[in-house]
């Protein structure tokens, strides 16, 4: 049996362990979040190091990929430099391939017209392929990097745009304390709704999970969520601010749809090949063979 550990800097409300088979193989998979705490986090990569098959980095990425240039965040070092013999996998080249084909297997299998429907993308830089995906198939994007993150109510229209001033932001932002960036430990569990209109005048909500829910309206009207890692209690949650649907981009684990860092993680053991020559093929190549399709959950029929 391969095992699976994604160290979160996430809540621990939201740890989860799950037995599966992928691909041949039996795993089991967990989640656990260390609520912020940034030494329990290392000192549970330096036990588990050698011992597991892969991690997945939860609640921060390694890399920002914008417009095909790749970006370190810096704190993330401080974890990535602990796994010394197990792979850890951010889920970024994932995002880049997933993600893309997810969007486009939405349009493509018709299980929404994306054409023409006005997307809020809070945080875009972090999922750059599933904002491509998007303006290919038509859809009229709103990208909040600079309002959600940065705290500049600056929406922007294009990714030409996004790439003009992402490029001129990055190299700083990406030096930066994370937690200012993103909520960690029980920041996850506080919503702050923020800059509300863009919610309002959006058809669809995508990225991120927590960065949708940690500026959440109060009540919205029919709004669809395209995002990830969710579980029954932010089915919950969504369906009580008035979001009609949500359709995940990895596939329903045991109740709860988990991160890319984990779908990518879960891929690299089976691959047994050095992180450093994987290629975004390799990765299509799987996709296509395990035919991964989105999840969707119509709230407005769930009894949640």
């Amino acid at each position: 049996m391969k095992h699976i550990v994604s160290v979160s800097l996430g809540s621990s409300k939201r740890n989860h362990s799950f037995e599966t088979d992928f691909m041949g193989e039996h795993f089991l998979i967990e989640r656990i979040g260390t609520n912020g705490d940034w030494d329990k986090a290392i000192q549970m990569i330096r036990e588990l190091d050698g011992k597991i098959d892969a991690f997945g980095m939860g609640g921060i990425d390694i890399y920002l990929q914008l417009a095909g240039k790749q970006y370190v965040i810096k704190d993330s070092l401080k974890l990535l430099r602990e796994a010394k013999k197990t792979p850890m996998l951010d889920g970024s080249g994932l995002k880049n391939t997933l993600e893309r084909k997810c969007i486009l297997d939405i349009q493509k299998d018709g299980i929404m017209d994306l054409r023409g429907k006005k997307v809020l993308m809070v945080c875009a830089v972090d999922r750059f392929g599933m904002a491509e995906a998007f303006e290919e198939v038509g859809a009229q994007l709103t990208l909040g990097d600079f309002i959600y993150t940065v705290g500049i109510d600056l929406p922007l229209h294009s990714l030409k745009t996004l790439k003009l001033f992402g490029r001129i932001a990055a190299p700083f932002v990406v030096k930066m304390p994370f937690d200012k960036l993103y909520p960690t430990g029980d920041k996850q569990e506080v919503i702050i709704p923020k800059n509300s209109k863009y919610y309002y005048e959006a058809d669809i909500l995508a990225g991120d999970f927590n960065y949708i829910r940690r500026y959440l309206p109060e009540k919205l009207n029919g709004q669809v969520v395209i995002t990830n890692t969710t579980t029954r209690e932010d089915m919950r949650l969504l369906k009580e601010r008035g979001i009609s649907k949500v359709i995940t981009t990895t596939p329903d684990m045991g109740g709860r749809s988990f991160g890319t860092n984990v779908i990518e993680a879960l891929m690299v053991s089976i691959m047994k090949k050095p992180i450093d020559q994987i290629k975004p093929e390799d990765y299509y190549r799987m996709l296509q063979e395990l035919d991964m399709k989105p999840g969707v959950v119509d709230l407005e029929k769930l009894d949640v």
